[in-house]
């Protein structure tokens, strides 16, 4: 479940990078207000990355807990 959490992880952060280049990309061509769907399209890879990245952050302790109780 780890090594797979990690690709994901990965993964997504690229997906989040290239909505963000794309949303700064469409910004900067100064055409009045972007669509919605570039403007918003950075949300869901961001949420995705916060709760895959708290996941990694506590894995640690978790498995420092499970040692210490066996």
């Amino acid at each position: 479940m780890s090594l797979w959490m990690r690709q994901f992880h990965r993964w997504i952060s690229i997906a989040f990078t290239v909505a963000v280049l794309a949303n700064i990309i469409v910004l900067s061509r100064g055409q009045g207000q972007p669509p919605a769907l570039v403007t918003y399209s950075p949300l869901l890879p961001l949420a995705l990355l916060t709760l895959t990245g708290l996941y990694l952050f506590v894995l640690p302790y978790l498995k420092g807990r499970a040692r210490r109780t066996h």
